[in-house]
């Protein structure tokens, strides 16, 4: 057991330093040994045109989205009510009629 922190993004302790770094050897995940991690309220997750998002927003689609292993594809202008932000590379998590999701910002815009 060492005594360097869990991996604040999968939660697993396998961990080490790497110059000023904490390195997770699972996820590959990277911050600083400062122990600045980074809090989730102090996220700020932008749509393609700036806006700052928050829990409970409504967002629009701004291009078609094929979702990846299956036939659907999430149509320009779909409206997605009460997203919920989350960390990682798809920052969106929401439900539309044809399933759950997760997206990235980049692709909508604050309704």
């Amino acid at each position: 057991m060492s005594n360097f922190p869990a991996c604040p993004q999968c939660t697993l302790e396998n961990t080490y330093p790497d110059g000023s770094q904490y390195v997770c050897a699972d996820c590959g995940h990277e911050w600083p040994m400062d122990g600045a991690v980074e809090d989730s309220e102090d996220r700020m997750v932008r749509d393609a045109n700036g806006n700052l998002l928050q829990d409970g927003d409504a967002v629009v689609l701004i291009k078609d989205l094929k979702v990846k292993g299956s036939s659907i594809t999430l149509k320009q202008g779909s409206k997605v009510k009460s997203i919920r932000l989350v960390d990682g590379d798809h920052e969106v998590d929401c439900k539309m009629d044809a399933g759950n999701f997760m997206l990235k910002a980049c692709y909508l815009k604050k309704a």
